[in-house]
């Protein structure tokens, strides 16, 4: 019954708009005020603790590494040499789009991030050269997808911390399937423009293709400090962050992109959203407390193996929970929330924790661009000033390629688990 309670008030309060870290902690607070036996110093400990760790430390670093790549002028350096290398194929800033996605993803970790910055930059220019604002604004919300799946991944952190597992081991599994949607979303683009012929840009020569190039080398620098470091044991994720913030940062200043007033505007932005996300999980730390004083894993392990004993048929059940889920709570809520109930029940049926989190994670990614709450459709309006009834119908198309991609990461584990298993992670 405490259990139906706690449930029910959040999704009460989470109906009534309030905003996610409230809607965590009311119910928590209820439970510990009404229950003799929880001292309140042990409620404010669990509390606490869910943000006292070395490793969600980079979550800020990562959101302030995003943010002033979004402000360095990166991304036009991305884009100018991406344009240079294919911009003569069929449409082809639908290509450009994705490739400079993948390239920011190695700095932004966030989808919010990516969304902000190449809506402002690809969507005008697209519609310019002769797109479709629909199919602009669909190719850029489903590409921004690759961003929180591969290093610095934000929801990779928080996931975990949350579940006990290596963040390397979580950063590397995530590239293999953030691959297979960059293929995915090309071959997209390859059958929505295959008649397009007008669609092309004239063929860059080799000099200003060796000239993009050269110039989005540093870009690309992160990536190779993050993951260089990382897997050659320098430092860990968390200090990885630190130090890519550092390396853009001086980029920044090179590119001359980097004034007083963008500075403390980034900080502040920084601070904003670093402030919101350690708030969600500290209030989640305590939820989480009580849904296991509560016996909450063992209930819905009981309940699920009710239904079905098979480990496919509980990953169904799982995706299905969690695209609804989804619709209406961001992912790291999301996370925060579930994993700790859902993750001893996954490995009772023997799956690993770190290909479950991939599928977590992905699948909750699809939520950013799904309605009624999904945050990249209403980034890309702000952005882009496009009603977001006309950001939806462009990122309809694009949901094939995203499911497609989530039955892979679900039913082939080798897709997240063989590169942490090379690199010596798992």
């Amino acid at each position: 019954m405490t259990l139906l309670i706690m449930v029910i008030s959040l999704l009460l309060l989470l109906a009534l708009r309030v905003p996610v870290s409230f809607a965590l902690l009311i119910p928590s607070l209820g439970y510990v005020i009404t229950d003799p036996s929880v001292q309140l110093g042990t409620a404010v400990q669990q509390t606490v603790s869910g943000v006292d760790s070395f490793s969600i430390l980079a979550v800020p670093m990562f959101i302030l590494l995003g943010n002033l790549a979004n402000v360095s002028g990166v991304t036009d350096k991305l884009y100018d040499a991406a344009v240079a290398a294919i911009g003569h194929l069929r449409g082809s800033l639908g290509y450009v789009n994705v490739a400079t996605s993948f390239g920011f993803s190695w700095m932004s970790g966030a989808a919010i991030a990516d969304a902000a910055a190449m809506g402002r930059v690809q969507v005008p220019a697209m519609v310019k050269r002769g797109y479709k604002q629909e199919f602009a604004l669909g190719v850029t919300g489903a590409s921004s997808l690759i961003a929180p799946m591969i290093p610095p991944s934000i929801p990779a952190v928080i996931y975990a911390v949350t579940a006990g597992v290596s963040v390397g081991a979580l950063f590397m599994a995530g590239i293999v399937p953030a691959l297979i949607l960059v293929a995915a979303l090309c071959a997209t683009v390859w059958i929505l423009m295959r008649k397009k012929n007008e669609l092309r840009l004239p063929k860059a020569t080799w000099a200003t293709r060796g000239k993009t190039a050269l110039g989005a080398v540093p870009a690309l620098g992160s990536a190779v400090v993050i993951l260089g470091g990382i897997l050659s044991g320098i430092f860990t994720p968390t200090e990885a962050s630190g130090i890519g913030v550092v390396y853009i940062a001086v980029l920044a200043v090179i590119y001359k992109a980097l004034s007083w007033r963008k500075m403390y505007r980034t900080l502040l932005t920084t601070v904003e959203t670093s402030g919101s996300v350690l708030l969600i999980v500290a209030a989640a730390a305590l939820f989480g407390w009580v849904l296991a004083r509560e016996q909450a894993p063992q209930v819905a392990a009981n309940l699920i193996l009710d239904i079905t004993n098979q480990p496919i048929m509980f990953l169904i059940l799982v995706n299905v929970l969690l695209l609804l889920v989804g619709c209406v709570l961001e992912p790291t809520a999301a996370i925060l929330i579930l994993v700790p109930v859902l993750l001893p029940v996954a490995e009772t049926f023997g799956i690993d924790p770190v290909h479950f989190g991939i599928m977590v994670i992905f699948n909750l990614l699809i939520g950013l661009i799904t309605p009624p709450v999904g945050l990249v459709l209403f980034v890309l309006s702000s952005v882009t000033k496009a009603p977001v009834p006309v950001v939806i119908k462009g990122i309809l198309p694009f949901f094939a390629p995203m499911v497609l991609t989530l039955l892979f990461i679900t039913f082939f584990p080798v897709i997240t688990l063989g590169l942490p298993v090379l690199l010596g992670f798992l």
